[in-house]
């Protein structure tokens, strides 16, 4: 007996998915469940011989019913519990889940009319001071509204709407170091609050947080915070949120060399600085945005960015938001991307 579990992403709520899939189900003879998620999709888990559970993805992938399925992923594991039939969860009354999946269609047909979406995104959020000195601000406000928990989670909601599996913030450079002691203790204190008002929503979202960059020199309350979010996150994965702090480009791969050679390697391949990258167990960015009307990338993910596509927003990033987001991927899902192929 063997269990997956598999989550289904496209145009499969309010379209009696959950029907058409328990009856594929069962005349497979596969047992377990399937449930729709809060923020859209669904998540099954399957429990039958090999054969059959590959049949049962078969269909799956096959968009049954009425559905459009974009997106399906799924990971074998050990048997939790032995389930004696297919059955469908419901969320608390049937008229309350019936209403979620028709609010949950609609989000659907409107995020994702781009097409294709990207996989990963990263924003470069530039601009802050600028933001704040036009409006005769001191340089701090404009990173007070840029860290503004609201802001950063329209686009993070927005990003899982659309389909969008990880997104990334590059919030302080290694360069940053640079900046006048007043101006990094307010970041610093802004980057605590941020990730302790982050905690609750990650654990609601089942979102799975990651903290890019360097361990060793940033205050050691703040790594202490980003690592116990990162302990309590690991298991989650409905969406990825990721914050390069004291990040820099060459910095990186400066360390990974020298974590090579600390190993005695004689020949080093493109698979062993993957191995040993920060980023190394999330996708390469599909999706570069940087704001501020600054066209230029400033050492970002230089090894991971090589067929990255960018995009530059005329717009500071304490006024970027959801409208100016989807401008973005609405252009992105304009572009053919081959890769150095045809």
């Amino acid at each position: 007996m063997k269990e997956i579990k598999i989550e289904v992403y496209g145009r499969v709520q309010g379209v009696r998915f959950r029907n058409v899939i328990k009856g594929i189900a069962d005349s497979l003879d596969v047992k377990g469940y399937v449930r729709n998620r809060e923020i859209g999709g669904v998540v099954i888990v399957a429990q039958g011989s090999e054969g059959k559970l590959k049949s049962f993805l078969e269909e799956i992938n096959r968009s049954p019913g009425l559905s459009k399925v974009e997106q399906v992923e799924w990971k074998w594991h050990e048997q939790s519990i032995e389930y004696k039939e297919f059955s469908i969860e419901k969320d608390k009354g049937f008229i309350e889940d019936q209403i979620k999946s028709f609010k949950n269609l609609g989000k659907t047909l409107i995020g994702r009319n781009f097409g294709i979406v990207p996989e990963h995104v990263v924003i470069i959020p530039d601009g802050n001071r600028r933001w704040a000195k036009e409006k005769g601000l001191s340089g701090s406000e404009g990173h007070i509204k840029a860290a503004a928990f609201e802001n950063l989670i329209s686009l993070f909601d927005e990003s899982m709407n659309m389909g969008i599996k990880y997104a990334s913030l590059w919030a302080f450079s290694t360069e940053n170091w640079k900046r006048n002691e007043r101006e990094k203790k307010v970041l610093f204190s802004l980057l605590r609050g941020l990730v302790d008002q982050l905690g609750e929503y990650l654990e609601k979202n089942e979102v799975r947080f990651r903290h890019i960059g360097r361990k060793d020199r940033l205050p050691k309350n703040l790594i202490e915070d980003l690592q116990n979010l990162e302990k309590k996150t690991e298991k989650h994965n409905n969406f990825n949120v990721s914050l390069l702090l004291d990040y820099g480009g060459r910095d990186e791969i400066v360390r990974v060399v020298n974590k090579l050679l600390k190993q005695g390697k004689n020949e080093i391949t493109e698979e062993e600085i993957c191995k040993h990258l920060d980023t190394f167990d999330i996708p390469d960015p599909d999706l570069i945005i940087r704001t501020s009307g600054e066209q230029r990338t400033s050492g970002l993910l230089p090894w991971q960015s090589t067929y990255s596509e960018l995009y530059f927003a005329d717009v500071y990033f304490p006024d970027f938001d959801v409208k100016e987001f989807k401008k973005s991927i609405e252009e992105f899902s304009k572009r053919k991307r081959t890769f150095g192929g045809n």
